[in-house]
């Protein structure tokens, strides 16, 4: 029996395991939108074009319209002996119309299909992420206002450093995620130049209007070079990147809650709605959700890796390697939809322990270093000499077991004896982050100045933004 897809090349069908490695329609039928669109466009581009006759063209949309309703009630079957996304439609919009459906192909090839659909899919993926992004933005900024003032440590090598407040620590991860949402943004500009009309590799001798096509899909142009327009996945290796990048953000945010959640921080508190208890110990409460948010920054940088690996060797232009391309790009960013929206919901849920985290950041002695500051400013130390003469007061402290705002004045000048009363006013932790008031410092009126920036930008229409 000869092959159904390819006729009289083959004269006989595929080997079982051929089939079995070959299909891709258990994955690629997620692109069945964009194929029809795509669809839609080449044809209503030959009828204007002059290549297929407006009754065909008019067949071949209706078709097309009845398979999307198909596919969106469940009501379709798919094959995998029709390999693809791309013949499954074709081959039911045969049934439905007959012999017009074998024009639609004209002047197009399976590889400029799979590359504009594939684009499309990343494209208005990339628009929900940013949508998703701007959320969890807005729900960081929101904490950030209310929790401008709560004091809490702020750590380098995880160890107490220097108060700040929380408020500040929330904007630190939307400064991050504002980042993420320009990489995206820049992404999809480059992204947005559309392959179909590059046929198999080398364009076309049919009067096609890719500028048409481009414009009807939602592209800025067409791609310039035939080659390239099939053999690239440049797109999806950006878009790829950002979201690794943005999953490693993540993953550092949901360590801290990790971390805070225990007993032994207890900064915050998570609901039962991102908690889990254990099987044997009732009094548990796990950030199960947190964990999953850094578990699967692996997978989603592993998508990264695997198409990077795929598309490492490959000579112009395209190859069957290439669609390997699909399910990691599917499995990474459908993954980084879940954890942004469940970060969203964390944020908006936990609750920070204001007492416990305010006690945390004066442990370890963390103003130490607004004591060196007033030694600089009020006695004209040089500051090498001011933090040896810290470190001196600060082992005085911890030798009597107590805070550097709890010495005495004479204890203090038992190590340097200029030290006067106004040293007082640089001590404590509330006192200390007041005073950090440089550009982008952590003092609670710079936290909600820049709290409200945030959320009138955040708030406004998406073209301001």
């Amino acid at each position: 029996m000869s092959n159904t897809m390819w006729g009289g090349r083959f004269e006989s069908g595929p080997a079982a395991i051929m089939e079995e490695i070959n299909a891709s329609i258990d994955f690629d039928k997620r692109l069945w939108r964009q194929d029809i669109r795509g669809s839609k466009a080449h044809a209503e581009m030959l009828v204007a074009t002059g290549i297929l006759t407006k009754a065909d063209g008019a067949a071949i949309s209706r078709g097309l319209d009845q398979v999307a309703a198909e596919i969106e009630s469940g009501a379709f079957t798919f094959s995998r002996a029709l390999e693809d996304i791309h013949m499954n439609v074709e081959s039911r919009l045969k049934e439905i119309i007959g012999e017009a459906a074998g024009r639609l192909h004209t002047a197009r090839s399976r590889n400029d299909q799979v590359a504009v659909d594939f684009r499309m899919w990343v494209r208005d993926t990339v628009d929900g992420l940013d949508g998703q992004l701007g959320d969890l933005m807005l729900a960081m900024a929101e904490k950030a206002e209310a929790h401008a003032g709560t004091v809490m440590p702020g750590f380098t090598h995880l160890q107490s450093a220097q108060p700040t407040t929380f408020g500040h620590h929330m904007l630190a991860y939307v400064e991050m995620l504002s980042r993420d949402r320009s990489r995206l943004a820049d992404a999809r500009r480059r992204m947005n130049e559309c392959p179909l009309g590059a046929a198999a590799l080398c364009g076309t001798s049919f009067p096609i209007d890719r500028e048409m096509t481009a414009k009807a899909l939602g592209f800025d142009r067409p791609t310039a070079n035939s080659l390239d327009s099939v053999a690239d996945r440049d797109f999806a290796l950006e878009v790829l990147a950002d979201a690794a990048i943005i999953a490693v953000h993540l993953s550092r945010l949901a360590e801290e809650i990790v971390l805070w959640t225990t007993v032994q921080f207890g900064f915050v508190r998570l609901s039962d709605a991102f908690s889990s208890g254990s099987s044997i110990m009732p009094q548990k409460r796990n950030p199960d959700a947190a964990e999953l948010v850094r578990g699967k920054a692996g997978r989603i940088i592993g998508g990264l890796n695997a198409l990077m690996i795929t598309m490492k060797g490959l000579p112009l232009t395209y190859s069957k390697d290439m669609q390997e391309d699909k399910e990691p790009t599917f499995d990474a960013l459908m993954n980084l939809s879940l954890v942004i929206a469940a970060m969203a919901g964390m944020v908006r849920d936990l609750t920070p322990d204001t007492r416990r985290m305010k006690a945390a950041a004066g442990a370890g002695y963390a103003t130490a270093t607004d004591l060196a500051d007033w030694l600089v400013r009020t006695q004209k130390m040089p500051f090498r000499e001011a933090h040896h003469v810290t470190a001196r007061i600060v082992g005085l402290a911890s030798a009597k077991g107590v805070g550097l705002e709890k010495l005495s004045l004479a204890e203090m000048q038992s190590v340097h004896p200029a030290i006067g009363e106004a040293v007082f006013g640089v001590l404590g932790v509330d006192k200390s982050v007041r005073s950090r008031t440089s550009f982008g410092g952590t003092a609670p009126a710079n936290v909600r100045r820049q709290a409200k920036k945030w959320l009138k930008k955040l708030c406004a229409p998406k073209k301001q933004q």
